[in-house]
């Protein structure tokens, strides 16, 4: 799923590509798509893209005449921009933006579709959208210890919350976690004023760098991200995708945790004191050969 580095890539190019320019029309294919009725979707033809902005990991293009629509990308939708007026023709394409200088095109792989296109009428509908999460770029030390001790989650689920947190998902909570050698299992209520300094630090780190590495990436958005560029799995990640590999810190190898359709990542020796965390899967297969810390996993490596 796209999380806030990308997104914010994504308006960096929309603002370069299309921001200013008239929408033509507004084509449809995936029926699952739009969820919402009013205004219809033909009320946007001829409007002027104003801005653009971001809720959360929801993409926003605001209108001249105060309407807006809303992209949730979820897990597998992306953007690209095509030079000429183009159509959904291709499997994996579901709406087409046609614009005077060229067309956005919303796609989805996969066959399970899950990416929304909302229009909303007023800013005051749009506001309600907002899940009130608060963002870690620009949040003080101070307003994240009050959203993390106002519940007693594990601190890998109250960072990709979106009711606590903005715009962070499984990737950047992996990277953000390692940053800050905290463990994922950590309850948020029992945090001390010391791991919530690490993990402020580490968070404004970790996404101020990839924000700027992927600036820099696609030129401040005069390249608008082509297929397989917006990606979870990034060269550079410490330990997210990288399960058996090397902690780029100790070089103990990154182990994960595996729960519904997700994947968790982390290094025992630098964040959980040695300790392997139970994998919901292989552990209840494995049971007592399951290894309880680093030197057991180690032991049945040699």
């Amino acid at each position: 799923m796209p999380e806030l580095p990308d997104i914010l890539v994504y308006l960096d190019a929309l603002r370069h590509h299309a921001v200013g320019k008239r929408l033509n029309d507004i084509i449809v294919r995936g029926p699952s798509l739009l969820r919402s009725v009013e205004p219809p979707l033909d009320a946007f033809d001829g409007s002027v893209l104003m801005d653009v902005s971001r809720i959360g990991k929801r993409i926003v293009l605001h209108f001249d005449a105060g309407t807006a629509l809303v992209i949730h990308l979820m897990i597998a939708g992306r953007l690209l921009w095509h030079n000429e007026r183009a159509r959904p023709t291709g499997r994996n394409d579901l709406a087409a933006f046609r614009f005077e200088n060229g067309t956005l095109m919303l796609t989805e792989a996969g066959t399970t579709h899950r990416a929304t296109l909302t229009a909303v009428g007023s800013e005051a509908e749009l506001q309600r959208i907002n899940r009130g999460g608060i963002d870690l770029l620009t949040c003080t030390r101070d307003e994240l210890a009050t959203r993390l001790h106002s519940e007693n989650r594990t601190l890998n689920r109250a960072l990709t919350d979106p009711r606590i947190i903005d715009g962070v998902g499984n990737s950047y909570s992996d990277e953000i976690l390692h940053a800050a050698q905290l463990s994922p299992f950590v309850r948020t209520a029992d945090m001390s004023e010391a791991q919530i300094a690490a993990l402020h630090e580490a968070a404004m780190n970790t996404l101020t760098h990839w924000s700027k590495e992927l600036h820099r990436q696609f030129d401040g958005g005069r390249k608008f991200p082509g297929r397989g560029q917006i990606t979870a799995f990034r060269t550079g990640f410490a330990v997210h995708g990288r399960f058996s590999l090397p902690c780029p810190r100790c070089g103990c190898p990154v182990q994960r945790v595996v729960y519904a359709e997700n994947e968790m990542n982390y290094c025992a020796r630098c964040q959980t004191n040695g300790k392997v965390l139970a994998d919901r899967s292989l552990s209840r297969l494995l049971r007592d050969d399951w290894p309880k810390s680093i030197e057991e996993l180690e032991e049945q490596h040699e």
